[in-house]
């Protein structure tokens, strides 16, 4: 059932196995799983799930023609939970939080939506930003070049050949204006002609099919009418200026060649200029001419982008006020999620009254932070000095990256309890890591309690100190509130005592089961026969395959079903005899 609806695993342990299952089971035989279902969600429409090993599933409508549903947008609410599965999510904070969040109230769904988009924003920002970064660094790198070419630039002039060789960093000059000519002035304009054809009107969403059997079909066609026009007389204008613009770049392509070529005879000239130049220093006339070149060319290149890391810096501005934004808007919509799960929780609470008590303190688990700086590798820091991570009040991912940013004596002064050693080692992680930081959600943390007192008063006491039962009765009373959807257990009464099924869970299934289907596999007679199961099928092993045959299964007064469930369930009618005699009832 879980592979042909394809519902995963909450907890890792019960993930593996099923994919082991599936692979000996299924695999081996490339087999086909089927189920018939009757979605609530599709009010009472029924619906075929096939999914064969290897492949996705399959769903069809009652006609048997293939439906664009998925199974979970038919059973939005199905739960299935494998043999020890529900005792796996008891030991896990993580399967916790996965199981509660289907209580949210409406909005949950679009606050995590929100949620990721923003944090994809402060992901897709942190890349521009290191980028932009890195770009001013290296041109400030280059340009740190300039003061030590302009005096060895300054040295040719003592020689007095400025005058002769003047023309150099003119044409270096006129090279760069040409490039942008061709680069941005021509190319640029093609490229806004191409994306002008791309959006121009497409009717075909108006077409006979799509609006024939609309209440005003007349307006849409006048509609359509208007835009084919419009899209028509754009097309003929677009086309009057492709013309213009071909013919204008024939003829400033025209001088450019003229240019290229008047500044490829200036440069050859400069070699007769270069073998006038007066030898130097052991060097020839026109090794003195060509290296004054090749200072006059760097310098000519590096201006420029003296201009460009100006640029740059207001882009790094830009980003990082940007940033600050996100960051904000993130805060807000964290939250905003906080005060919907408190809600949440106070209506679970009283759904919950007498049985189980759940209190959050939002972003709580501060355990992803204490990975990340793990993940550092910082200098003398291990694991056992990042205690303080999960002490620190007042505390944030984006506060500690505040203070790393202000240096160690910051750090030391939030009153965190951070040592000089760590402090320092803190200070030096690299923009990158800081980036990091801010970006990282911490999980809150639900502190989930039991009333273990059967009778009297109330002892409610944390998942953490209950026995290894308590903690499945725990889970599963959270399992068995209001659904629309069926729940699927495999042995629910693995972890629990007799006397807790009996008492608690037996209860809720009789009353529950008016509202929700439940489907278990089981061991125990309780389920089933306290339980009022309304359907029991008896399996049977056969050529190491199971069946169950129609004579075994129906309600608990079927003959076959009620001899089955005694010697199965019961050890037979001898030992359910004896144990009523011993027990004196």
């Amino acid at each position: 059932m879980r592979y042909a609806l394809d519902l995963k695993p909450i907890g890792q342990t019960a993930k593996k196995q099923h994919d082991q299952i599936v692979k000996e089971k299924l695999g081996q035989s490339k087999a086909r799983v089927e189920l018939l279902v009757r979605s609530s969600k599709m009010n009472g429409r029924k619906f075929t799930i096939a999914r064969r090993y290897g492949e996705d599933p399959i769903v069809m409508d009652d006609e048997g023609k293939p439906s664009a549903f998925t199974p979970l947008e038919i059973l939005p609410g199905i739960e299935l939970y494998g043999q020890n599965e529900i005792y796996e999510i008891a030991q896990s904070e993580t399967g916790q939080s996965r199981l509660l969040a289907r209580f949210l109230e409406e909005g949950a769904n679009s606050d995590e939506a929100r949620n990721q988009d923003v944090l994809k924003k402060l992901h897709e920002n942190r890349l521009k930003l290191l980028a932009a970064k890195k770009s001013v660094a290296d041109l400030e790198d280059e340009v740190s070049r300039i003061p030590k070419i302009e005096e060895q630039i300054q040295q040719f002039k003592n020689l007095g050949i400025e005058e002769k060789l003047k023309i150099i960093p003119q044409l270096e000059a006129e090279k760069r204006i040409i490039q942008r000519i061709v680069e941005q002035e021509l190319d640029q304009l093609a490229y806004a002609f191409k994306a002008v054809y791309d959006n121009l009107p497409d009717t075909a969403f108006l077409s006979e099919q799509a609006i024939g059997a609309l209440p005003h079909p007349t307006v849409f066609k006048d509609i359509r009418e208007e835009l084919n026009t419009l899209k028509s007389k754009a097309e003929v204008l677009l086309k009057e200026w492709e013309s213009v613009h071909a013919a204008s770049r024939e003829t400033v392509m025209d001088s450019v060649v003229k240019l290229k070529s008047a500044i490829a005879a200036d440069e050859e000239s400069l070699e007769n200029t270069f073998k006038e130049l007066p030898t130097s220093e052991g060097k020839t006339g026109r090794q003195v001419g060509m290296e004054f070149q090749k200072l006059l060319k760097d310098i000519e290149q590096l201006r420029p982008k003296k201009n460009q890391i100006e640029s740059l810096k207001e882009l790094v501005l830009e980003l990082a006020l940007q940033r600050q934004s996100l960051l904000n808007e993130w805060s807000e919509i964290r939250s905003q999620r906080s005060a919907r799960f408190e809600r949440s929780l106070k209506k679970l609470n009283r759904t919950l009254r007498d049985k189980m008590r759940l209190t959050v303190r939002p972003e709580a688990n501060r355990q992803p932070i204490i990975d990340f700086l793990k993940g550092c590798s910082m200098e003398n820091v291990g694991g056992n000095r990042l205690g303080w991570v999960q002490e620190a009040e007042d505390f944030s991912p984006v506060k500690l990256a505040e203070r790393i940013r202000k240096g160690a004596s910051a750090l030391q002064d939030a009153a965190w309890g951070i040592t000089p050693t760590v402090a320092d080692a803190l200070a030096r992680l690299s923009t990158e890591n800081i980036l990091q930081l801010e970006e990282i959600e911490l999980p809150d943390q639900v502190r989930i309690e039991l009333n273990t007192a059967h009778d009297g008063a109330e002892n409610y006491r944390p998942l953490e100190k209950l026995s290894t039962g308590q903690q499945c009765t725990a889970i599963l009373h959270l399992i068995l509130l209001q659904n629309k959807d069926p729940l699927i257990v495999d042995q629910p009464e693995d972890n629990l005592d007799n006397a807790f099924i009996a008492d608690r869970i037996v209860a809720e299934l009789r009353s529950a089961k008016i509202s929700r289907q439940f489907i278990f596999a089981t061991h125990n007679a309780n389920i089933p026969v306290f339980g009022d199961a309304e359907w029991i099928g008896v399996l049977e092993a056969s050529e190491d395959l199971a069946k169950i045959p129609e004579e075994s299964q129906g309600a608990i007064d079927v003959p076959d079903v009620k001899h089955n469930a005694a010697n199965i369930l019961e050890g037979g009618r001898t030992a359910f005899n004896q144990r009523k005699v011993k027990y004196g009832f």
